[in-house]
């Protein structure tokens, strides 16, 4: 049997991850697990050929970065999603895949919740999929959630 006693939610603040962090905490509360919700910041990616033309940013940037999103992922939780035995938050700097999978792996994560778009196609091919690399990746299993409502409506739209 599979001992769920660890959850990780990565968000990244969008509504595709709403839904994932509130299954997410629903499955918590259900299990009487510890949810760990995880805000990943991109670094800088250099914008052309020549890393040394990356523009070098204020330490302000970072330092104000980080703070916004320790606010923004402490405000995150509704209450009305579910209860945990426990919440904790975590910032990261790095790549989202990279950092999700090394939180999984230092906090002995049992399971990651995830948002998945559900992209097809010429997105899919261009853009990748972070859901799709942390299943591959990931110490633990993986639940990716996705929103068919929202993806109905795109469908529709593109017709």
């Amino acid at each position: 049997m599979i001992d769920i006693r660890l959850i990780l939610a990565p968000t990244d603040f969008s509504v595709h991850s709403a839904l994932a962090v509130q299954g997410a905490c629903q499955l918590a509360e259900r299990l009487g697990s510890e949810l760990h919700l995880l805000h990943v910041l991109s670094e800088i990616i250099p914008a052309g050929p020549d890393p040394l033309l990356t523009p070098i940013l204020p330490t302000e940037y970072y330092t104000d970065a980080e703070a916004q999103a320790r606010e923004a992922i402490e405000r995150f939780l509704d209450p009305a999603w579910g209860r945990p035995t426990r919440v904790s938050t975590f910032v990261r700097w790095g790549s989202p895949v990279e950092a999700i999978v090394a939180h999984a792996v230092e906090q002995h994560v049992d399971l990651i919740v995830i948002a998945s778009h559900g992209r097809t196609g010429f997105k899919h091919a261009l853009l990748g999929s972070v859901a799709e690399r942390i299943v591959r990746e990931a110490p633990c299993p993986v639940l990716t959630i996705r929103d068919r409502d929202r993806q109905r409506v795109s469908t529709a739209q593109a017709q």
